[in-house]
């Protein structure tokens, strides 16, 4: 599925640019970076010791939009120059490169810096984002790369010259020719309006910016209201079924729920079940004859295209059918999106005895949190792993009255457990083969607790003593398993969101409970649910660092205050339309969506930086502040929608995927597409509103500063 999701990205990301550039040659040169940079990525890959995955397939069908960017930068720029001036290919090339190279720079170094600080994130969070950092990291550098050595080399070689006043498109496929040409006219056309739009905003600047502090408002409220989650549940053609029967169930009645089981899937399910395999004896939580487990083989992806032959709709299906089986508790869930974390989908929740009350009082505290949890409206299948108590029959030793009789401790011990355990004697050789010798006595007389009364023990002067005489027995419950997590007793607990809910609504739900049990009773997370936790405490880190590091790489490389704090503040502008994507769809704030939203800062940056540092250049050139913004905003609109919309198309398939992987590739591709909407409309907006407003402020300090370095270097070339 990520194969063709990436076959699907590459083949969208040629149309856009053959659409808006007209000619084969120019569509062939950024198309020609692609399968360069992706060997070039793998070769990093395989040298970090990373596979190809699913994780590094995912980053790289979100960098198939970001590689070609800068050869589409490259190749626009030189064909715009060859149109407005009649110079050569190779005369437009180099001059093109001299206008660019810092933005083509700046570029790798902010989407560098956004991916960056996640390669250091801890935990199996960290282990995620690493692959897409180093993956969208290296491809990112080799694209800058190639953009500034092979897409000029291509230019000045495949481009053919472009008579001044002339579109490219007057080059195209002739019977092509009439639709580029109205292509051009109706975008130039846009670009006009465009143009008179900016002059607008930048003449009300305060209705504007009161208008950008909205956006900003509704974006933080927006993010507050989103649901958490870890990562999304995927339908991986499996279903897990758990069955526990009262104690002291035998494996025949076991045996028997799990026929009605069988009967469910392969006879209600055989549209959507392939086969199916139960295990009694055995479960998630324990050992025993009252447990069973279950594993349903769903038939291929292909043949259950339809919603109610997907996983969750089967599990749903299920467990209304199995809420019908009185003599047991049946549940069907699928398993979690990473195995290695847990083994059912949810949360995973242990209840710890912190306060040493004992195991009645914790059993009482779990009845009590699943009775709560069964009233909750945002919780579904909550339930125990683990075993129920048991009846014990224990032998309480009166041991002054043994140490009376003269019997030795381990005299009992060993006679109580060879008696109905078993004991090893020795060995013995029989034809020709080594045999073990075990004493016990036999099973009609270890049946039942008064056969205790037939057993003597041998003391200390050889007398045989009854085990009567000193030792009675007593009836109990227990359990028959020994829980412990971080040292404390505890209680596996499982449970599901209800439908609409998130697992971090659901985990905000079972702590509101938690805080109403017994004093003494605490609730740690594990698994796929401590992970989440973990990961939503650091990711307003990760954001923070990554602007940070955005802000540094600016600053650094131009030497200048206006241009990254310009950049900076038109983040907000990407960021909520990933957001509204993300809520419309209903999906959470997980991972996956935490990705995509760097991506999207990324994206919005990259725009932000087309624009100003072309302003920048045209005002170290003299021209004035409000014209040298409107050029480069006309200039750079045509490569920044070019560039936006092969990046939206080419993550487009991640947004509609269906099938394997489908949960992840939306909560990426969804929040993506949102955002290069709203960064690509809004930034060009914005981002000359902001550049001409930081510009009055922190513009004429940089001015004065640079007249002064000019001012020193003539007198000191004077004095020499």
């Amino acid at each position: 599925e990520v194969v063709k999701t990436l076959v699907e990205a590459v083949f969208l990301v040629f149309v856009i640019m053959y659409l808006f550039m007209g000619t084969f040659r120019a569509t062939l040169i950024p198309t020609i970076a692609v399968p360069v940079v992706l060997l070039g990525t793998f070769g990093i890959l395989g040298l970090f010791g990373f596979s190809i995955n699913m994780l590094t397939m995912f980053a790289m069908v979100l960098a198939i939009g970001l590689l070609v960017d800068d050869a589409i930068v490259v190749v626009e720029n030189v064909e715009r120059i060859m149109a407005e001036e009649g110079l050569s290919p190779r005369e437009a090339t180099a001059k093109s490169m001299d206008e660019i190279t810092g933005a083509l720079i700046g570029i790798g170094l902010v989407l560098s810096a956004v991916f960056g600080p996640m390669a250091f994130f801890p935990g199996s969070t960290g282990v995620i984002y690493r692959q897409f950092s180093i993956t969208v990291i290296s491809s990112m550098l080799l694209s800058v790369l190639v953009a500034l050595i092979l897409t000029p080399v291509l230019c000045a070689t495949l481009l053919k010259a472009i008579p001044k006043g002339h579109e490219p498109s007057d080059g195209a496929v002739r019977f092509l020719r009439p639709f580029f040409r109205w292509f051009d006219r109706t975008f130039f056309r846009a670009r006009d309006f465009y143009v008179r739009l900016v002059g607008h905003v930048l003449a009300k600047k305060l209705r504007y910016l009161f208008v950008f502090v909205l956006i900003v408002v509704a974006m933080g409220y927006l993010f507050q209201r989103m649901p958490t989650s870890y990562i999304p549940d995927e339908d991986q053609g499996l279903l897990m079924v758990q069955a526990m029967l009262p104690s002291g169930s035998t494996l025949e009645q076991t045996e028997a729920v799990m026929a009605k089981v069988t009967d469910h899937f392969l006879t209600n399910e055989k549209e959507g079940v392939d086969s199916l395999i139960t295990v009694a004896g055995r479960s998630f939580g324990g050992e025993g004859q009252n447990v069973a487990l279950g594993f349903v083989k769903l038939r291929d992806w292909e043949l259950r295209q339809r919603p109610d032959l997907k996983v969750k709709a089967i599990a749903g299906r299920a467990m209304g059918a199995f809420s019908g089986i009185k003599e047991a508790m049946v549940f069907a869930f699928p398993p979690p999106p990473v195995v290695e974390l847990g083994m059912g989908t949810g949360f995973d929740l242990q209840l710890v005895d912190r306060g040493g009350l004992g195991h009645d009082k914790l059993m009482e505290a779990r009845n009590q949190l699943l009775g709560m949890a069964a009233q909750d409206s945002r919780l579904i299948r909550v339930r125990p792993n683990g075993m129920n108590d048991v009846a014990e029959y224990h032998i309480d030793v009166d041991w002054d009255k043994a140490g009376a009789l003269g019997i030795p401790i381990d005299s009992i011990h060993n006679t109580i457990s060879a008696a109905f355990g078993s004991a090893y004697v020795n060995d013995f050789i029989q034809a020709g083969r080594v045999k073990k010798v075990y004493a016990q006595v036999e099973s009609p007389y270890r049946m039942l607790p008064h056969d205790l009364e037939k057993l003597y023990v041998r003391n200390t002067i050889g007398k045989m003593v009854p085990v009567s005489s000193f030792a009675a027995g007593r009836w109990a419950a227990g359990s028959p398993k020994l829980e412990r997590f971080n040292a404390f007793p505890s209680i596996n607990i499982w449970g599901e969101p209800a439908p609409g809910h998130s697992t971090g609504e659901a985990m905000a739900a079972i702590e509101e409970i938690v805080a109403k049990l017994p004093t003494g009773i605490a609730a740690d997370w594990t698994g796929l649910s401590y992970q989440e936790r973990q990961g939503g405490s650091m990711a307003p880190l990760l954001y923070a660092f990554s602007v940070f590091a955005i802000f540094l790489c600016l600053a650094a490389l131009y030497e200048s205050w206006p241009i990254p704090i310009a950049i900076l503040l038109t983040m907000p502008l990407g960021a909520i339309g990933g957001i509204i994507a993300t809520s419309f769809a209903g999906m959470p704030n997980d991972v996956y969506f935490q990705i995509g939203l760097l991506i999207t800062l990324g994206l919005t940056t990259k725009n932000a930086i087309l624009i100003v540092q072309f302003a920048r250049s045209k005002i170290d050139e003299g021209m004035g502040l409000i014209e040298a913004t409107l050029q480069g905003a006309k200039l750079r609109l045509r490569p920044i929608i070019m560039t936006s919309l092969a990046f939206g198309c080419g993550v487009l398939p991640l947004a509609l995927a269906t099938g394997a992987g489908s949960g992840a590739q939306r909560a990426i591709g969804i929040g993506v597409v949102g955002g290069t909407v709203t960064s690509t409309f809004l930034v060009t907006l914005f981002a000359p509103l902001f550049y001409v407003m930081i510009y009055k402020v922190l513009g004429k300090h940089r001015k004065e500063v640079t007249m002064s370095y000019h001012e020193e270097s003539i007198t000191a070339e004077g004095k020499k």
